[in-house]
């Protein structure tokens, strides 16, 4: 089991990265690898301790693959922390039962934001798809804060 940590410099101030993470239309927007799609009617949230957040992935190509997501809030500072935990009990391989998500961010020289993305604990064959696909979501998000 490893953990996945992802620095990434987005071109955009630190309260407006942190609001494409929290605000409905923001994530629908660019959430989920570049062949995948979130509809906003499926994007759930309410960012507070003990909050959820829901959403749908839906595959492009073939809409009957879908991957849903169903996490918990369990910090919350605005434009600074956001941590969520999500249970995978119901997935087999990953061998344990919860997962979690935590994202940090930070002013940069330039107006730009440093996000830290720590998202674990995975299985090791597991981690490397896991980073290419919030590289190819990145790269979505990047166009959306343009």
């Amino acid at each position: 089991m490893t953990d996945l940590v992802i620095t990434r410099i987005f071109d955009a101030p630190r309260h407006l990265v942190y609001r494409a993470f929290t605000d409905p239309d923001q994530l629908a927007a660019w959430f989920g690898p570049i062949g995948w799609t979130v509809p906003r009617d499926t994007v759930d949230m309410d960012v507070q301790v003990g909050g959820h957040q829901r959403f749908t992935m839906i595959n492009d190509e073939d809409p009957s693959q879908t991957s849903p997501a169903n996490g918990t809030y369990v910090e919350v500072i605005e434009n600074e922390l956001l941590v969520g935990e999500e249970s995978v009990a119901h997935i087999p391989a990953f061998g344990t039962d919860v997962m979690r998500l935590r994202l940090e961010f930070f002013d940069e020289d330039g107006g730009r934001t440093r996000l830290v993305l720590t998202q674990g604990p995975f299985p090791e064959q597991w981690a490397s798809g896991a980073r290419e696909g919030w590289g190819s979501s990145f790269t979505k998000l990047d166009k959306v804060l343009a």
